[in-house]
């Protein structure tokens, strides 16, 4: 079929009342869970996945209201970057070294709107590569045999840890942590309970969506709980925002390095395990070579505020291309949509454009509408997100616990999956004290169990023959790209990281404004 046709039966779907009113309320949700520090995209989906199965919403609605909220938060974690030199996530972190010094020279609604205006630009090209880029995938992705599959879930966790991990080490222990959690159950092919210890409730395996929620919502309160103290934010003296629309001179100015750090972004999205952090490092680091010739960047230049946005949300639609083509995540955030898809029946690979072209052209149309409703939602709502910053996590994180148990109960309705998600909560916390990154576990128990039957199947057609896993090119080829993917960070990793922390070490208060 047409591109061009699918995406305008999209659109019949998309602009539904239902779904438009999904699209406003994840933007407006995601927006604010991205503007509160520490929260994130990541962390803004998996509170609201409980909302969305306990609304009964069917896969379409779902996918937008989640998708949105993703969208919304990517934009949303510029606004303490920017007001209070405190990243909302890791991807807003190189927005503080020219958006804070803009703000401290009265010029907050300027680098909000410019940052807003660029996180349009990127989301909005990203969503046409998407589109082309994603049915092209699907053709290759038909290639794909059970060894090949292997290869590719291989290629996602040894890719996983990216550029950016600081510890590949502990990338690949929480990976092979998810694995052990998707091997828990009854094994179809012998009917063998594994790793039950009797329990009948562990006998249909542990749920996705109560890791996810557990380890990322609820350790997020036991972080607060383990230091039990109000928010520093609602200290902190209110900043003047200024002219909130700017001018077209500056918009012109700005231009070139949206469109020049969208394709960057872009790029780094639709590689696994790259993801929004090091699609923003690299739109800066690159953007600042080529064009900061007087050393205004990091003294609140408006490029060196467009360049990262610019490339992180063109990233985190990168993201969805290998999501929706392969079934494999771009970033965490999207393994998280992955969870959703499969807890609603619902495979991400080649067959999903033909099997459930309603539901993977309605989110890409609702994409292309979302990306709108941020950009008119983020200008004249600048104030009221500001205000977002002052509420104190002891009022937000009783509402985080209360969402994760009510959801999950209106799921489940089995108050032992309320405990299982307790205990992930619990090693959620203690994986995050020991700086072990989550993703990697979450990744391995929603993709462990098609990597095991992959596998089985795989040498089940060889007769046991093992060298069936590198017996055609594209295995090869996965196998090498794996190799290569696990490897450079070691290698290169600590250069890039030690650049990354120059750039955080930066205050921008130190630095006078031009």
């Amino acid at each position: 079929m047409d591109v061009f046709a699918s995406l305008s039966d999209g659109f019949l779907i998309a602009l539904s009342w239902e779904n438009l009113m999904f699209a406003l309320l994840g933007c407006f949700l995601g927006t604010i869970m991205g503007a509160l520090p520490g929260l994130g995209p990541s962390n803004g989906v998996a509170i609201l996945i409980p909302l969305a199965f306990t609304l009964g919403l069917a896969p379409t609605p779902a996918l937008i209201l989640l998708t949105s909220v993703y969208y919304g938060a990517m934009y949303g974690g510029r606004v303490s970057s920017i007001l209070l030199n405190i990243p909302g996530d890791e991807p807003a972190l190189m927005t503080c070294l020219d958006g804070y010094p803009m703000a401290q020279a009265g010029r907050a609604g300027e680098a909000l709107a410019i940052s807003g205006i660029a996180s349009f630009v990127g989301a909005f090209i990203a969503t046409w590569g998407l589109v082309f880029l994603a049915p092209q995938l699907v053709k290759v992705a038909l290639l794909f045999g059970p060894a090949e599959y292997f290869a590719l879930f291989t290629l996602a966790f040894a890719t996983l840890g990216g550029l950016s991990s600081k510890n590949q080490a502990k990338s690949a222990f929480a990976a092979a942590l998810g694995l052990a959690f998707a091997t828990v159950g009854m094994d179809d092919q012998t009917g063998v309970a594994r790793f039950t210890f009797g329990e009948v409730h562990l006998f249909d395996g542990i749920d996705f969506l109560v890791v996810i929620v557990g380890m990322f919502a609820l350790s997020e309160v036991f972080i607060f709980l383990e230091h039990h103290k109000a928010s520093d934010l609602k200290h902190v003296e209110p900043i003047k925002i200024g002219r909130i629309t700017p001018s077209w001179a500056l918009i012109k100015y700005c231009t070139p390095t949206m469109l020049r750090t969208t394709g960057l972004g872009f790029i780094a999205g639709v590689l696994p395990g790259a993801g929004a952090s090091l699609g923003s490092f690299i739109a800066y680091s690159m953007e600042k070579r080529l064009v900061d010739k007087k050393g205004t960047f990091g003294k609140g230049d408006p490029r060196g505020v467009a360049a990262p946005e610019a490339g992180n949300n063109a990233a985190a639609g990168g993201a969805l291309v290998p999501m929706l083509a392969l079934g494999v995540p771009g970033s965490g955030t999207t393994a998280v949509l992955l969870a959703v898809l499969l807890a609603m029946n619902i495979t991400p690979g080649p067959l999903l454009f033909t099997q459930n072209p309603d539901v993977v052209w309605g989110l890409i149309a609702a994409l292309f509408i979302g990306n709108v409703m941020l950009l008119i939602l983020n200008i004249p709502m600048v104030g009221l997100f500001t205000r977002v910053l002052l509420i104190p996590p002891r009022v937000l994180m009783p509402i985080v616990a209360m969402i994760s148990f009510v959801g999950i109960y209106g799921v489940s309705g089995s108050t032992f999956d309320l405990m299982v998600m307790v205990i992930f909560g619990v090693l959620g916390w203690a994986l995050r004290k020991l700086d072990v990154p989550l993703v990697p576990v979450v990744l391995g128990t929603l993709l462990g169990y098609a990597m095991e039957v992959n596998l089985r199947r795989a040498l089940t057609i060889s007769d046991g023959d093992y060298g069936v896993l590198v017996g055609s090119p594209l295995a090869i080829g996965l196998w090498t790209v794996a190799i290569l993917g696990f490897v450079f960070p070691i290698i290169f990793g600590p250069m890039l990281r030690s650049r990354m922390h120059a750039g955080r070490a930066t205050d921008p208060k130190d630095l006078t404004d031009e």
